[in-house]
């Protein structure tokens, strides 16, 4: 039914609602037999809704399987050979041409079997789980978390490079374009992004070992599996079935490709220098980071900027050991810290814990590299100095 306005109602004639039924069973409750309606119903919905998801892999694999033969006959075609190998060509051309076909067809079918499932979907009556849907659901966060796939995709990564990494660094070694076709015919699985990430990171490597030499080899390699994934994505096919187009378009390059070839391998070379002056950087600061860390004394102070701190006549001391010197040095020291600012003043505490911490540490330093014991009366005096424990503040007034 259709009014003047245009609006179809005839969707609204085929409504399956399981409890307006008038067909029940005396000796059967009437609630549980609604549910058990209910959920044969849900799983003929399920089966129905499995089928269609089962007939569209069906067609994405088959068109996927196409593209690569289509990639093949492309690349069969543009061969050319004389006497034995002429008939293998033609041989093997015959065959990719037949399973073309053959896949063709198998298209066409899975597209007819899809539009006849689509018609069938439109003929089911609604019900109450189909009747009406959620028209959006959003949900909003501060932090994006790491998705499955994303997860997957590292985890794939890292297998992968464990699994094939001697074949991945051999690769990276050859120098000819022949070893290198050969090579990857051998181990087509090696022609994806995870082996140009990895060529990456082994070329860095390289160059934090000053092995200069190895990472520009490394590096034109990685350069050489980026444009055959260029390639394969500009011909919408598998890269492991162009890769020995490109390096047949190579070998005969005109100067423009051979020129934007070297030009984006001098970038990466600049990039690879860059990271790798990055992270030599970082682990140097690291590694001084950890030896502070090992150096520090009593209040945790480092010796090397205490002792650089000091003034000329306590560097002196305790240059030569003198723990004499090192002592009246300190003693015409501490009355200075009585005086500005005050002791009484949170900045003045802070101080004069710092210069103590500082005298008792170098005292002490100072007996011990003269090889000599630590007298009792300076036992007490070297104890670690810290701020006292608890938040309160102290009464004012006298």
């Amino acid at each position: 039914m259709s009014t003047g306005a245009g609006i179809d109602y005839s969707v609204w004639d085929h409504i399956y609602v399981s409890d307006d039924e008038d067909v029940t069973h005396p000796n059967v409750d009437t609630p549980s037999l609604f549910r058990m309606r209910h959920r044969a119903r849900l799983e003929r919905m399920a089966e129905f809704q499995q089928r269609g998801e089962d007939l569209e892999n069906s067609l994405v694999e088959c068109k996927r399987l196409l593209e690569e033969a289509q990639g093949r006959l492309e690349y069969v075609e543009g061969v050319k050979t004389e006497g034995e190998a002429d008939e293998a060509r033609e041989a093997e051309l015959e065959k990719v041409q037949a399973e073309v076909r053959k896949l063709k067809k198998d298209e066409k079918a899975f597209e007819k079997m899809m539009e006849e499932h689509r018609r069938e979907e439109k003929k089911l009556p609604w019900n109450v789980d189909t009747i009406s849907r959620e028209g959006f659901s959003k949900s909003v966060f501060n932090v994006k978390p790491e998705t499955q796939e994303e997860t997957e995709k590292v985890e794939k990564r890292e297998t992968f490079v464990e699994k094939h990494s001697e074949q991945i660094q051999h690769f990276g070694l050859l120098r000819r374009w022949d070893d290198s076709q050969k090579y990857l015919s051998d181990n087509p699985h090696l022609v994806c992004e995870e082996t140009a990430n990895c060529l990456v990171s082994i070329s860095i490597d390289f160059e934090m070992d000053e092995k200069h030499a190895l990472m520009e080899q490394v590096a034109h390699q990685a350069i050489v599996m980026q444009f055959i994934l260029d390639l394969a994505r500009t011909l919408r096919v598998d890269p492991r079935g162009c890769f020995r187009q490109f390096f047949s378009k190579i070998k005969n390059a005109d100067k423009p490709y051979q020129d934007a070839f070297d030009h984006e391998l001098e970038l990466l070379k600049d990039r690879i220098r860059s990271c790798a002056q990055i992270r030599l950087e970082s682990a140097a600061e690291e590694m001084e980071e950890e030896e502070r860390q090992t150096r520090l004394g009593p209040g945790g102070l480092d010796p090397v900027e205490v002792y650089q701190s000091l003034p000329k006549e306590m560097q002196k001391s305790f240059d030569e050991k003198n723990v004499e010197m090192l002592q009246d040095a300190v003693n015409k020291l501490e009355p200075e810290v009585r005086g500005k600012p005050s002791p009484r003043s949170f900045k003045g505490r802070k101080r004069k814990r710092r210069i103590s911490a500082d005298r008792k540490w170098l005292i002490l330093a100072a007996f011990l590299s003269a090889g000599r014991k630590v007298p009792p009366e300076e036992v007490h005096r070297l104890r670690p100095v810290g701020p006292r424990v608890g938040t309160g503040r102290g009464r004012r007034g006298g």
